[in-house]
């Protein structure tokens, strides 16, 4: 892929405006974000403002390699480096204590900070670039308005901003939703949001096995019960409260139209019921469904996880452009490989 960029605007000027303290677009492998100095509350206020973020969710910080993590984190437990080591550059976030003093405005006033190492081959180039500039992070949030569909092309991005926001424009994301994000802060690895990376891949590199936060919130209880300890002592790290993080919000990832999740079955009654009467109702199922009306839109999920995931968002603001009423999407499969999907579907229908 050329690191030269379509519609004059070249990976060396873009590290020249968010060195400046303006923002720019620009790709990773999993969707566009919208990016500004990690280090300028000034710069990332910006971001805050153009997406109408609460400036208390916290961003995530792109790096260019372990070591410019360092800037940031004040420490990196073992597991949190084993984590590094094996999926960076890709699509994994860690979350670990943050650097007095350091991206206050980025991490949300938090005393933990979300840092990712970003695979794309423009995302790279480009914080290469920043480097070279003093700039040795930045933050991006995905390029859309909060709470809506993700972007996962340049052109995602354009419809969202129009002129206000220049965009790298470095095709199509190859993953398509975003990173797996895991809080390092407690002492033990606690997935935050799921993506493309299983928890068995995960465990694999950690050594050691992965928590949700119900299971970490039970291992408090059992350990508080074991220890005859009153809540109101002062809390290990083990015991401290998930810090918050992007995405994972229980309303997130929004389409226009409503989105309900069905099972096939219940789909094809639905459509079934519906008749030759059915009016702009996009469907999006790996059944082989049939619909009488020909007003209503049938789009084939793929049938593997990875497929689904890169596709997603492009799919949900094809249904949007379209001017759909409502949108039903099949259930996905229960196995950890559809984690992501299922996550963001979940949150899209809330």
């Amino acid at each position: 892929m050329s690191l030269e960029i379509m519609a004059d605007l070249s990976v060396l000027d873009g590290a020249k405006r968010i060195a400046a303290g303006e923002l720019l677009a620009f790709p990773t492998e999993t969707v566009y974000g919208l990016g500004a100095n990690a280090a300028s509350d000034a710069a990332v206020a910006k971001i805050f403002a153009a997406k109408g973020r609460p400036a208390d969710h916290p961003l995530i910080v792109h790096v260019s390699d372990a070591a410019s993590a360092l800037h940031f984190a004040c420490a990196i437990p073992d597991f949190a480096q084993r984590l590094m080591t094996a999926f960076w550059p890709g699509p994994l976030t860690v979350i670990v204590p943050r650097k007095s003093g350091v991206a206050s405005a980025s991490a949300g006033g938090q005393d933990s900070i979300g840092l990712r190492c970003p695979a794309h081959p423009v995302a790279r180039e480009l914080l290469a670039e920043c480097a070279k500039l003093g700039v040795m992070g930045v933050s991006a949030p995905s390029a859309n308005k909060f709470g809506k569909v993700s972007p996962t092309t340049a052109a995602h991005v354009r419809a969202e901003f129009g002129d206000a926001v220049p965009v790298l424009d470095g095709g199509a994301c190859d993953v398509g939703i975003e990173s797996t994000i895991i809080d390092c802060t407690r002492g033990a690895p606690v997935l935050l949001r799921p993506g493309v990376l299983t928890p068995a891949q995960l465990e694999a590199a950690m050594g050691q096995a992965l928590l949700s936060n119900n299971e970490h919130s039970a291992q408090d209880t059992r350990r508080q019960d074991a220890e005859n300890t009153p809540k109101t002592t002062q809390k290990s790290d083990l015991q401290q409260p998930a810090p918050r993080a992007s995405g994972t919000l229980a309303s997130h990832y929004a389409p226009r139209a409503p989105l309900r999740l069905m099972d096939a079955k219940t789909l094809q009654t639905a459509l079934d019921l519906l008749g030759s009467e059915g009016k702009n109702i996009a469907v999006y199922a790996r059944a082989p469904l049939q619909a009488k009306s020909t007003h209503i839109i049938l789009r084939r999920m793929p049938q593997d996880a990875m497929s689904t995931a890169q596709q997603l968002f492009a799919v949900l603001r094809e249904f949007d452009a379209q001017n759909v009423r409502l949108i039903w999407v099949e259930t996905v499969p229960e196995d950890a490989a559809w984690d992501g999907v299922r996550d963001r579907l979940q949150r899209a229908a809330a």
